[in-house]
Parts: structure tokens; sequence; C-alpha cells
């Protein structure tokens, strides 16, 4: 086992490889209680190395952006490139389709471009997604139930996660906080990231939609592995290191123009 000095730098280079960490793998890689860890994380706040998060915390001046916008702000960025993630989405979906669109404001606008689509049934966790598709006729929306968080407008908790465990859908387009290669798919919360675990686990394919200013970003809570991932709807301006990275890991990329 290290002692305090020599946990504490190996803590920071972790912190400087991956820009984020867990209490409980810091635990279990040192062999330590989490309160040690957390005592760990809080003398590096101080320093002004970490920032303590629920559940770990990240690297000051990495390139995660801790600070989660609103659904209203959210939905003002990059709003053309994100109808056209959604129309590209549109057109991989076919009548007689089982869908999960996760919470999110570029699956939002793939909810706003099904207004006409038949014979659908379509399964989410935000409620503006749900408000969205009550003018499709011939959608069957299900909505997750659970706790209602306002600044996502999506439901969580065990209530939502256990409802999962009784579908099974063709596919799932889950939106994204953060994008990197080595780290995966990553986003802000713990409970939406566990709920999108769930997702993933009972979709044939996994889609992710995003825009390109998400790749090289990480959250706090991991998703999914990137090879996991069946296909990516992104504009682009990705760079072209994500490009390559992920047609090298087998994960096809269907792009719109930025």
């Amino acid at each position: 086992m290290k002692n305090t000095s020599e946990r504490r730098e190996h803590t920071i280079a972790l912190l400087k490889q991956h820009g984020s960490v867990q209490v409980t793998d810091l635990s279990k890689q040192f062999g330590v209680s989490a309160v040690t860890i957390r005592n760990d994380l809080a003398a590096l706040e101080k320093q002004g190395i970490a920032t303590r998060a629920y559940g770990g915390a990240y690297l000051q001046d990495s390139e995660i952006r801790p600070t989660e916008h609103s659904v209203a702000d959210k939905n003002q960025l990059n709003k053309s490139i994100k109808q056209k993630i959604a129309e590209a989405a549109v057109e991989l979906i076919e009548s007689g389709d089982t869908l999960i669109l996760d919470s999110g404001t570029t699956t939002y606008c793939i909810a706003e471009a099904l207004q006409t689509a038949n014979d659908l049934v379509v399964m989410t966790n935000g409620l503006n997604i749900a408000n969205a598709l009550f003018p499709a006729e011939e959608v069957d929306v299900i909505l997750i139930g659970g706790e209602l968080r306002r600044k996502s407008m999506s439901f969580f908790g065990m209530q939502a996660e256990s409802v999962l465990e009784h579908y099974h859908f063709n596919k799932l387009f889950l939106g994204v906080d953060g994008f990197n290669l080595e780290r995966g798919i990553t986003t802000h919360n713990e409970n939406e990231a566990r709920l999108n675990r769930k997702m993933c686990d009972i979709a044939d394919e996994v889609i992710a939609v995003t825009d390109s200013s998400k790749f090289g970003k990480i959250s706090l809570h991991k998703i999914l592995e990137t090879a996991r991932i069946d296909k990516v709807i992104t504009d682009s301006g990705i760079p072209d290191e994500y490009l390559q990275g992920l047609k090298r890991q087998g994960v096809p990329v269907i792009l719109v123009d930025a």
C-alpha cells in the first residue's frame, strides 16, 4: 500500500491521464477506505489540482466540462446541426421499429422529425421528448416513470431502471455530454449514466447522436466503451483523429454537413 504522499501523487497522475477519477476505483486500487480517498481528493482540491464532484473528482483546467447547462440553454447550441443529425437518424428508422430516445436536445430533434412516422413504438425518459411526440398519432409513446430531474427534463431512478428490464428494442438513439476514444461516452449525472447503461443492454443497436463539439470532452460518469457503439451520427466538424479512431475500432460514422 502506498503512503499518503505516494498515493496522492499517483492520483494526480491518473487525473492527468484520464481527466477524472472515481472514489470507488481508487479505494480498490490503493486498498484504502473511501473516506481516505475523499480526504485525498479534498487535499488536492485545496491545492487547486482537482475539483470534487459526486462520486469522484475531475482535473482542474482539463477537457472536462463540469458545468451542466439546462435543456433550454442546450436547445440553442448548434441547433441547425442537431436538426441535420436528426434527419440522418430518421433515415435509419423503419416502419415497425421499436426505439428508445434518450433524453437530450439532439434526441429531441429526432422526436420532432418523427411527426409523420408510421407504426413506431418509442420509449423515452425525456418529458420534453414525449411532449414532442404527442402530435404523432401513428407513434406509440412509452414514458419511463421515476423521479423527474428538472434540469434535464428527464426521469431516472430505480423505478425507471426496473421498467427497462421488461422490454427489448431495435434501436437506441443516445445523446452524450462527452466523447473520448479511450474513456468512451460520458455524461454529467451518475443516475442518468446508470439508466443509459440499462438502455444499452436492452437494445439491438446503440446509435450515438452528437454534434462534433462533444468530441474530446470527458464528463465524470461513464456510459459505454467506444467499441460497444454500433453507429455514430455527427457532423463534418469531427476531429480527424476521432474519425479515424472510430474507423479503427470498427464503428461506422455517418456525417452531416456542419
